[in-house]
């Protein structure tokens, strides 16, 4: 990670413009499962296509929690965390492009690709071999200011509600991708999970005009499924419920990352229909060959996305007034948010609120 801690104010600038490095402030996890500190960073060289955002909010997504403890075996200490970035346009390199000082973006789950590999020049840059993960070999969003290559500081609506629109970054390009790709609006879609990535989802479909079954395993979620727009609600701990479901939904998107009765789930898809799953199930997922065949179903994932995508996201979720369920703590009680995500009582997202 390119971030050096420094014991004394840095005054001389970087690149002309841009904040002093005495000024820049992250809280650092020096090592997995460890409260984070407030520590003052030199940023180092500004690169020539980096922006450079003051933050004002960052979501705080399960995905942060994952890294922080190093649950996927990826984790590089000291972390800065944070991929849900909100903030004002600070500094703009020399060869960056579209960008001004001022201007309100978002940052999330990526920071950087190469920009001239096959995946990049189709428009995939989310799938570049050398995609730059915003969390992780990188300093970013839990941070006065963070850097990023000027095309993954996506342009915010005007009419997005700016406090609330964080977890649109992560969880809400994760989720609105497989509806884009593979749901028309007269589709029957299912969302497995109603928690951070399944309460958007809901309203992403019910938006796009889906009939929307929400799949929980909490009883006290069902009228909140029905108020995020889902028209049914359904116990995905039911295998028997789940079944009478045989062969309706075109569209099953999975948000959970635990184990799940994956044949009854299979076997509600209608033929041609697909499950998609986009939260990180550890375990194997089984799945019986001759339920796709005979029906032709697909099996499926996905990350986030591209910058387009996100972009298109964005404008979607301002157009249709689609806004993450939050709670906000000021950026200064980030180990008590850090503690609230892991107690899973979170209803739905977190906000972190730059206090520095």
């Amino acid at each position: 990670m390119n971030t050096t801690i420094v014991e004394e104010p840095v005054s001389k600038l970087k690149h002309p413009g841009a904040v002093s490095a005495a000024n820049h402030k992250v809280w650092v996890a020096k090592a997995a499962e460890r409260p984070m500190v407030l520590e003052t960073v030199d940023l180092g060289p500004f690169e020539a296509e980096d922006v450079e955002i003051a933050v004002e909010h960052c979501g705080l997504c399960h995905s942060d929690l994952s890294v922080l403890n190093n649950e996927w075996g990826i984790s590089q200490y000291p972390a800065v965390l944070g991929h849900e970035v909100i903030g004002r346009v600070a500094d703009v390199g020399p060869s960056a492009k579209g960008l001004k000082v001022g201007q309100r973006v978002g940052v999330g789950w990526n920071s950087g690709s190469c920009m001239h590999c096959h995946q990049c020049m189709s428009g995939d840059h989310h799938l570049c071999p050398q995609v730059q993960a915003t969390i992780v070999g990188h300093r970013d969003g839990f941070a006065s200011h963070i850097r990023t290559h000027w095309a993954w500081a996506i342009p915010l609506p005007e009419k997005l509600n700016l406090a609330e629109a964080g977890p649109l970054l992560c969880g809400g390009i994760t989720v609105f991708a497989p509806l884009a790709m593979h749901a028309k609006p007269t589709d029957r879609v299912g969302i497995i999970g109603i928690g951070g990535l399944g309460h958007m989802a809901v309203k992403f479909a019910a938006a796009y005009g889906c009939d929307v079954t929400a799949f929980t395993s909490s009883e006290s979620k069902f009228d909140e499924a029905k108020g995020f727009g889902a028209n049914h609600v359904v116990s995905s701990k039911d295998s028997a419920g789940i079944k009478k479901l045989a062969g309706s939904f075109d569209l099953l998107i999975s948000t959970v990352n635990v184990p799940l009765d994956w044949d009854a789930m299979i076997g509600a898809l209608a033929p041609h229909g697909r499950l998609h799953i986009v939260d990180a199930v550890l375990e194997p997922i089984p799945v019986a060959a001759f339920s796709l065949i005979m029906g032709q179903r697909i099996v499926s994932g996905s990350p986030t996305g591209s910058p387009v995508a996100i972009e298109t996201m964005l404008d979607f979720a301002s157009r249709h007034n689609v806004t993450p369920q939050n709670e906000h703590f000021p950026m200064s009680n980030i180990n008590e948010a850090f503690a609230r995500l892991k107690s899973g009582k979170t209803r739905y997202r977190i906000v972190l609120d730059a206090d520095f």
